[in-house]
């Protein structure tokens, strides 16, 4: 079987089938969420959080990120698969476009995803320029947790959502062909996703984006400390994991997932 691919998951977004995401980082994990019905694999710097027990994504490197992008696609054969580039492996376009390369000839994956808008736009339009596929990130940005003051909602201001929305067109318009929302209310995400031809997918986003993902220790229930208000244990009561898996998957497809209470 071949792996699913960009258009098929545009054909996701206008036929309003939501597009379900969730981070992994071993081949393990992989499998069991390519058998569960995932449609997308996000090997997150978030790593940095979850396997090696950082306070931030900040010190993850490009070879951590080629290692467990390596691992995730010897894992799996039909997901589509992601890698972030981590903090400064993207401050230019020629160390962008050096990076992205390692992540997709040596790492294998099929797109990768950088933080920030119109500061970017130059970088992704060389990276699609050369066939590399990119994925944008907008809302709260982990990478500059620092610079904005923590983990917040963002765009509750009317001239900051203004701004995000100009900044998903514009990414649009550089040629990314998808887009994450992390942290902005609801009633944004949904113009954004509206305004834009490419998949959206939300984290902490509401309910009308084209997908939503979660890091996959946060809805195992098993990452230390306060669980983000917008995540969910779905392996409570006593479900193993290959089922909370499939009931993340149902929930997101269905539109269960995320609810009122888990949305700003």
């Amino acid at each position: 079987m071949s792996r699913l691919t960009i258009t098929q998951l545009r054909q996701m977004k206008d036929s309003g089938e939501k597009i379900a995401v969730l981070t992994s980082y071993d081949a393990s994990f992989s499998r069991i969420l390519e058998e569960a019905g995932i449609d997308v694999i996000l090997v997150g710097d978030s790593l940095g959080m979850v396997i090696q027990g950082q306070e931030s994504t900040l010190p993850v490197t490009v070879d951590e990120m080629v290692y467990h992008t390596q691992n995730v696609v010897r894992g799996s054969g039909e997901v589509f698969v992601i890698a972030d580039m981590p903090f400064m492996s993207y401050a230019n376009a020629d160390q962008a476009i050096s990076n992205a390369a390692l992540l997709m000839a040596k790492g294998g994956a099929q797109m990768v995803k950088l933080e920030g808008g119109t500061v970017n736009i130059s970088i992704v339009k060389q990276l699609v320029e050369r066939g590399i596929p990119v994925c944008g990130h907008l809302g709260l940005l982990p990478q500059s947790v620092h610079h904005i003051g923590g983990y917040r909602v963002q765009g509750r201001d009317p001239e900051d959502a203004k701004s995000l929305v100009k900044e998903a067109k514009q990414l649009a318009q550089a040629g990314a062909g998808m887009l994450v929302l992390e942290c902005v209310p609801a009633t944004l995400s949904k113009v954004i996703t509206a305004a834009v031809d490419i998949p959206v997918i939300g984290i902490g986003a509401g309910i009308e984006c084209d997908g939503q993902v979660l890091v996959l220790y946060d809805m195992l229930g098993i990452t230390p400390g306060k669980r983000p208000r917008f995540s969910q244990n779905f392996l409570i009561n006593g479900k193993n994991i290959s089922t909370a898996i499939s009931d993340y998957v149902d929930a997101v497809k269905s539109g269960k997932f995320p609810n009122e209470d888990q949305q700003y």
